[in-house]
């Protein structure tokens, strides 16, 4: 029978791990397969030039051999020179006994000044309080809670979110009708498979990696057109008459995204009237509407229909994208089954992430950050303002005062490739409007730019070299 390094009982509890083969049915001796494993794993490069080496003590005890049968052999690969020795440190492989290390993959530099509309300032992420709050959870949190995790979410996550939601949202929410999710993409997953392959409108222009996500899990789509007041929810008959009774309208009423435009008092009501008439779904992704600037911001739609509307939200906008936390609050006839496909996904949310938000939300950690990252966005959007009335003019911010980017009108049309393609080598990132578009228009007039991980002196030089590329253009 083989017996390996891994998972011998009784091992010493230090050094790196290594998987060595030892066959004791073989006649061969113990020592000569120890030797030949060493060789085979430098010269396939499991072992890289570098690599330390356990202990002869260490290794000895997962193998269950002998210490001087473990010290025979590596002095063996040392005079032949596959393993060298430090006297102090350890033994290591050779650089000259090993394979070349497989090439790492570098990712490409990101340019200098990177317009993405979908970051929040990274930077000012609260590390410290973040660190306290996961500090405070594994001192306190029980045994018990290191299990599998309730499918739904950590309780105290979802008690805290309700009351945050009450708070400062208007959702008519408890705790039981939330389900944590890793942000908006899976939220839309588990929705799209919940509903069994629905109907959805969705708003064009909209987040292609959203529709990607929809159509992926088996929805099926209509454009809704967008204008200045909104998702042009009148059109929801003309497109169930074209393809089919609509299961749910997929909507960001706050803020669109990507336009920068709200939903009118007016839209609103005509769109939960429908959602009543025709037992309609509504989708509320409300996902950056913390941030508001020039009016208090009207309370989530869900408030009004908390029945009909399914209401979205993440940290993903407010904290950092890397935290993959989001949550659902759902209509009851829907809980049961987007639980069941949250089970299904992956069991759950990590605990110890979730259990550090509620600490968060719950010291009053979150609402501060909220309130600074409101003041410092407001200030980089003015900048924005600003820079383009000093460098293109000719310009125009659209949409309302709010959220993390902003849309730029531009005097002419452009090739979005061509601008992309110019802008970065000048190590700028600015991202067109034409290609969030369900059927992309690679020529248009109107920019998304985000601010938000942006400095403002960062921003005035951004726009200042987006002027020279257009001139150039």
């Amino acid at each position: 029978m083989g017996t390996n390094s891994l998972g011998r009982p009784g091992a010493l509890a230090s050094g790196p791990e290594l998987l060595v083969e030892l066959r004791r049915e073989q006649r061969r001796p113990l020592r000569a397969q120890l030797e030949d494993g060493l060789r085979q794993a430098t010269r396939a490069g499991r072992l890289c030039a570098g690599a330390r080496l356990p202990a002869t003590r260490v290794l000895a005890a997962d193998l269950g051999v002998s210490r001087r049968l473990v010290v025979d052999a590596y002095q063996q690969l040392i005079a032949e020179g596959y393993l060298v020795s430090q006297r102090g440190a350890g033994t290591f492989v050779a650089a000259a006994g090993a394979a070349s290390a497989p090439a790492q993959e570098r990712a490409p530099e990101p340019p200098r000044f990177d317009f993405f509309p979908g970051h929040p300032d990274l930077s000012s992420f609260p590390r410290r309080q973040w660190l306290k709050a996961m500090r405070e959870t594994l001192a306190a949190t029980p045994d018990r809670s290191l299990g599998y995790p309730d499918a739904r979410g950590a309780a105290e996550l979802r008690r805290a979110l309700a009351e945050h939601l009450r708070r400062v949202r208007g959702v008519a929410v408890d705790a039981q009708r939330i389900v944590v999710c890793s942000g908006t993409a899976q939220g839309l997953a588990l929705l799209a498979r919940a509903l069994d392959r629905p109907h959805m409108a969705v708003e064009d222009p909209g987040l292609p990696p959203h529709h990607a996500i929809l159509l992926a899990h088996g929805a099926r789509l209509s454009a809704m057109a967008v204008d200045g007041e909104g998702a042009k929810v009148e059109t929801l008959p003309a497109l169930a008459a074209r393809g089919g009774a609509i299961d749910a309208a997929f909507v960001t009423p706050s803020h669109q995204s990507p336009t920068g435009a709200a939903l009118t008092p007016a839209r609103r009501a005509s769109l939960l009237e429908w959602a009543a008439s025709t037992a309609g779904l509504v989708i509320e992704d409300d996902y950056d509407a913390e941030f508001r600037y020039d009016r208090a911001p009207l309370g989530a739609l869900q408030g009004l229909a908390p029945d009909r509307v399914v209401y979205m939200g993440t940290t993903s906008k407010t904290l950092a994208p890397a935290l993959r936390l989001g949550w659902m609050v759902l209509p009851p006839a829907l809980l049961e089954r987007v639980a069941e496909q949250r089970s299904l996904a992956d069991h759950g949310a990590p605990t110890l992430e979730q259990l550090a938000l509620a600490r968060l939300i719950e010291s009053g950690a979150y609402d501060r950050h909220l309130r600074q990252a409101r003041r410092r966005y407001r200030a980089r959007r003015d900048a924005l303002v600003h820079a383009l009335s000093r460098h293109l003019p000719s310009a125009r911010v659209t949409g309302v005062a709010a959220g993390l980017h902003a849309v730029v009108r531009l005097d002419r049309a452009v090739d979005g490739s061509e601008l992309v393609l110019a802008a970065l080598r000048r190590s700028l990132g600015v991202y067109p409007l034409g290609y969030a578009f369900m059927e992309p228009r690679p020529v248009h007039d109107e920019l998304v730019l985000g601010y938000a991980n942006l400095s403002e002196t960062a921003i005035e030089e951004g726009i200042r070299l987006l002027a020279l590329v257009l001139a150039e253009l």
